[in-house]
C-alpha cells in the first residue's frame, strides 16, 4: 500500500514531530530543567523514574494519531511534496489509512522512530 513518497512523508513526520516532541519533553524531566512546564511536572510528581517517560510518548503518539485521522477524514486536506518533487495527496495516496499506518504494530513508528514506543498491545495492559 504505502508508496515511497508516503513512506518519505512518514519518516519526516516521525523525525520532525514525534521524535522532536519526545526529546523536548525529556528535557523537561531533567532535574535541572527550569521551564514552567518542567516545574509543573515536578510539582505533580512526574520525574524520570515516576512513569512520565511513558506518558510523554503516549501523549505524542495520541497527538500524531489525531492529526493523521483528521487528514484521513478529509478534515485537514494536505498534500506532501517529496524530495523528488512529486506532489502527493495524502488522503488518496494513503487510502485514508494514515492513522492506522502510524499506530498499527510494526509500521511507521517502528520503521522510523529513534525514540521509545509504547507497547500498546502487551498482555500486561
Amino acid at each position: 500500500m504505502p508508496s515511497s513518497e508516503l513512506d518519505e512523508f512518514a519518516a519526516l513526520l516521525i523525525e520532525h514531530v514525534r521524535d522532536a516532541a519526545i526529546r523536548s519533553c525529556d528535557r523537561r524531566l531533567r532535574p535541572d530543567a527550569n521551564s514552567v512546564i518542567a516545574r509543573r511536572w515536578r510539582e505533580v510528581g512526574a520525574t524520570g523514574g515516576g512513569g512520565a517517560d511513558v506518558l510523554i510518548a503516549d501523549c505524542v503518539d495520541d497527538t500524531i494519531f489525531h492529526l493523521l485521522r483528521s487528514i484521513d477524514e478529509g478534515l485537514l486536506p494536505l498534500k506532501f511534496v517529496s524530495k523528488s518533487g512529486r506532489v502527493v495527496d495524502l488522503v488518496e495516496e494513503g487510502s485514508s489509512e494514515l492513522a492506522g499506518e502510524y499506530m498499527g504494530g510494526g509500521v511507521w513508528r517502528e520503521a522510523h522512530s529513534k525514540e521509545r514506543i509504547g507497547d500498546y498491545f502487551s498482555d500486561d495492559s
